[in-house]
């Protein structure tokens, strides 16, 4: 498990590497069934209620890097929802994702709870499987998460763009991420020590080959109807960010690109800006300096988020928050995961500059 620890802190970090009133809200108000707070995440702050469906895609003509097989990816997709009446909010993880992810937490961040300690099933979101969506055609955003990191630690801030009426869809990259349930069955990460050069390469141009699947997928999509495949936006965190900047490059389809806190030095020729950028990263991560660097001379609109850590992008906000006022974790955990300022108004800013920027590129 320490080799784990090693690959999943490196891949992590080095890779990027109506809102709750106070931090204290966020903690549990209850006790889960098998023990240890409810932890809760934000609701979105737009005026839709949100719908939710979760789709698996398949790639025949690729094949999986890590596993073999033609290549599967899982995506989660929201968007304004006409009623949600009588339906129940979606748990954030599947059971099998949460006892997974449970053994993981204090492995890829150490000084986070262990197994035991907090039922990650018992997480909702705010996202109602199968409502009905709000007619009309919407802007698309396509998410990419960080390195280890499952499709799910970036639903609050899809959950609240989707609210303010765009079609948000979150896309797992099975293999480097944690966890991942797919149809064929849970796929962990295959990684086993800190990734080599050619390793990190094929893990980030496989994440660029799965944004452009999708891409190329969704006009087949069950909620195509309400896409309009003229407005599409791609965004990340951290290796999600890499990606995204790598995979709109010469593509027509991509009107803007937000990189959150991702590197851009891994192929600089390529990483160049040939439509709307937004930079925004964090001002206590302890890569800021290889980030500057390897953003140097790219145009785009460059934001900071003060007082905050590279996991404040993610929902590790909220819940870490909760889990420090639940007594489960140290200041200094927190610290290195969000950051020392209040996660929810770190979210807060998370949300307005993200939401701002594709509804000035994108309408």
């Amino acid at each position: 498990m320490t080799s784990r620890r090693t690959l999943l802190k490196a891949t992590l970090g080095g890779t990027a590497a109506a809102l709750l009133p106070t931090a204290a809200t966020a903690a549990a108000s209850a006790t889960a069934p098998g023990g240890g707070p409810v932890l809760r995440l934000p609701a979105p702050g737009g005026p839709h209620p949100v719908g939710l469906r979760t789709l698996p895609l398949t790639d025949p003509a690729r094949t999986d890097p890590w596993v073999g097989g033609p290549r599967e990816v899982m995506l989660t997709v929201l968007y304004p929802a006409r009623s949600v009446r009588g339906l129940p909010r979606a748990p954030q993880l599947t059971p099998a994702e949460a006892r997974e992810f449970a053994g993981y937490a204090p492995l890829v961040h150490p000084g986070l709870p262990g197994p035991g300690a907090v039922d990650w099933g018992a997480v909702l979101t705010h996202g109602y499987p199968g409502a009905p969506p709000l007619p009309g055609r919407r802007p698309v955003l396509v998410y990419s998460p960080g390195g280890g990191d499952s499709r799910t630690l970036g639903t609050g801030l899809a959950e609240d763009l989707a609210s303010h009426g765009r079609v948000v869809v979150l896309v797992d990259h099975p293999g480097d991420a944690t966890q991942v349930e797919l149809p064929s069955g849970l796929r962990t990460t295959v990684l086993t020590g800190p990734p080599d050069p050619a390793t990190f390469r094929t893990m980030t141009d496989t994440r660029i080959a799965d944004l452009r699947l999708v891409l190329d997928r969704l006009g087949t999509l069950p909620l195509a109807p309400v896409m309009d495949l003229g407005r599409i936006g791609l965004y990340g965190h951290s290796a999600g960010g890499t990606a995204v900047v790598h995979a709109a490059r010469g593509d027509h389809r991509v009107g803007a690109v937000a990189n959150l806190e991702g590197y851009l030095d891994l192929d600089p020729a390529a990483a160049g800006a040939d439509r709307p950028l937004l930079l925004f990263r964090s001002e206590l991560f302890e890569g800021a300096a290889r980030i500057e660097a390897s953003w140097a001379g790219l145009p785009g609109r460059r934001a900071l988020l003060a007082a905050a850590n590279h996991w404040a992008f993610t929902d590790y906000g909220p819940l870490v928050a909760g889990l420090r006022a639940a007594g489960l974790v140290t200041v200094a955990t927190r610290d290195a995961l969000v950051g020392t300022g209040d996660p929810v108004a770190a979210l807060a800013r998370v949300r307005r500059g993200v939401g701002a920027f594709f509804a000035r590129r994108l309408g």
